[in-house]
């Protein structure tokens, strides 16, 4: 419950766009993010692909990241 996955996209280092697991879309930080994350909002199979990732990729990983913290 306390794992988020997060994805985010820069441009000119500027975070562009994001996707958080907990709000399980993307966002858009500027003009030209708002339009890619509406883009891609709109895209399911990227969406789905997206929400998995928190489980493929966080879940199998906390344990071993925790173990090698302590």
């Amino acid at each position: 419950k306390d794992i988020e996955f997060i994805e985010s996209y820069y441009f000119n280092k500027l975070e562009d766009t994001r996707f958080s697991s907990s709000v399980g879309k993307y966002v858009g930080f500027t003009e030209r993010g708002v339009k890619i994350a509406a883009a891609w909002n709109n895209n399911p199979s990227k969406l789905s692909a997206m929400k998995a990732q928190k489980e493929a990729y966080c879940l199998n990983h906390v344990q071993i990241k925790h173990d090698n913290a302590l």
